[in-house]
């Protein structure tokens, strides 16, 4: 039995705005996003199994990928939940996700993570995700770092 890595890559375009920050990323601003999601796990070796030979089917990692990550996130605003009220009754008819964190790249990825490893099926492990903030800005997540 063989061990492979599979990857799907994925974009969405997401604002976010830094609570307290220091910087400009304190005011709202978006990304185009580019995430990477690879599984590990073994290529399936059942004959009568139409998945024979895939660990999985790159469209059904894209439905649950799509599912929890894109759509909901694809030309929302995201932001941490202490935000002032008045901004969020002021956004109540946009696409607002509120979050218990502060909504750097680095903590989205966590996010991502959690919500994808509680619909894997059992056979199979994020290994890890890349979330492409910038042309030349990201953040990686790595299973073996975080057991």
């Amino acid at each position: 039995m063989h061990t492979i890595r599979i990857t799907k890559e994925f974009k969405f375009e997401m604002a976010h705005a830094l609570l307290d920050h220091d910087g400009p990323c304190k005011n709202i601003h978006g990304h185009s996003y580019q995430l990477s999601v690879t599984l590990k796990g073994n290529p399936i070796e059942d004959s009568s199994n139409p998945k024979e030979g895939m660990v999985v089917d790159f469209s059904d990692l894209k439905k649950l990928v799509n599912e929890e990550i894109v759509n909901p996130f694809d030309h929302a605003l995201m932001l941490n939940k202490r935000t002032s009220v008045t901004i969020h009754s002021a956004l109540k008819d946009q696409k607002l996700i509120l979050v218990e964190f502060q909504p750097t790249c680095e903590n989205i990825i966590v996010y991502i993570s959690k919500k994808l490893k509680a619909k894997l099926d059992t056979s199979l492990m994020l290994h890890h995700i890349m979330l492409r903030e910038t042309a030349t800005s990201f953040a990686e997540w790595f299973a073996e770092d975080n057991k």
